[in-house]
């Protein structure tokens, strides 16, 4: 049994994303309300996610724009303390994402006991960011070193905000990155966050790895996730779960049940 599927079991996951306000030293950080304010926002969430039934949680700095590619020290630290506080109370499988620092995503990971990472680990890009070329072989070490080297990787082999410099298909790259690296699973990505990856790339990337467990990445919607599912072997979503669909709104308890209201029904009243 893969360690994806010891993980998750073998229904087509769906993991919900705790967006955690802004870090300290980062320019939209809300100094007034502070780490707690972070805190109680990331609570509310959590447990609004885990009472409509999703099968995973994933905590990630998305409002640390602009992105780094060396994240600062204090972010993955009050990340880890965010997380620490909360441990208690998450009771499904957690993942971590450090936006966009594979060493750092390792590192949290080994701190907090999380399940699962997700982040880019292989490829050269250009990006809003610069040129972006991460190191899979040394996060993947670095995780060993930590005593993280049994977490569950889940490699973003079409990065957002970014155009890949290699000339190969997607396909081909998710192909290689599986052979070169051995990822637990691959997943693709829309543009940015939020804008859904195109099926045809869920598609041709699913075709050439029967065996990885391929998962769509952003903008999975209510109306879009049952066809998802048909093709990908899970998925990850944030968006769509919050007031108005705003990826920066509070999620909403009705939108979160009612997403997986429908995702039950697609898997067959899993």
């Amino acid at each position: 049994m893969s360690r994806f599927t010891q993980l998750f079991g073998d229904r087509k996951p769906i993991i919900a994303m705790v967006h955690l306000g802004a870090m300290p030293g980062t320019p939209l950080h809300d100094a007034a309300g502070g780490v707690e304010g972070i805190l109680r926002a990331a609570r509310a969430d959590l447990r609004a996610l885990q009472a409509a039934g999703f099968d995973a949680v994933m905590f990630g700095n998305e409002n640390d724009r602009p992105y780094e590619l060396n994240v600062d020290i204090a972010s993955t630290a009050t990340m880890a303390y965010v997380i620490g506080r909360l441990r208690e109370e998450i009771t499904v499988p957690f993942g971590v994402n450090v936006l966009w620092d594979p060493r750092s995503t390792m590192a949290l990971a080994a701190a907090t006991g999380a399940r699962f990472v997700r982040e880019i680990f292989t490829g050269t890009y250009a990006s809003d960011m610069g040129i972006w070329a991460p190191d899979a072989g040394a996060a993947r070490r670095y995780a060993a070193r930590l005593g993280a080297g049994d977490v569950v990787t889940l490699y973003n082999v079409s990065a957002e905000f970014a155009h890949s410099l290699d000339g190969r298909s997607l396909p081909d790259r998710a192909r290689s990155a599986v052979f070169s690296s051995v990822p637990d699973a691959v997943l693709v990505s829309g543009t940015i966050t939020g804008e859904a990856a195109a099926m045809s790339d869920l598609a041709a990337v699913k075709q050439v790895l029967p065996t990885t467990p391929v998962l769509a990445n952003t903008g999975v919607k209510h109306a879009t996730v049952a066809d998802v599912l048909a093709v990908a072997d899970g998925a990850i979503v944030g968006s769509a779960l919050k007031v108005g669909g705003d990826t920066w709104a509070a999620v909403d308890p009705d939108r979160a049940k009612d997403f997986m209201d429908k995702v039950r029904a697609a898997r067959g009243g899993r």
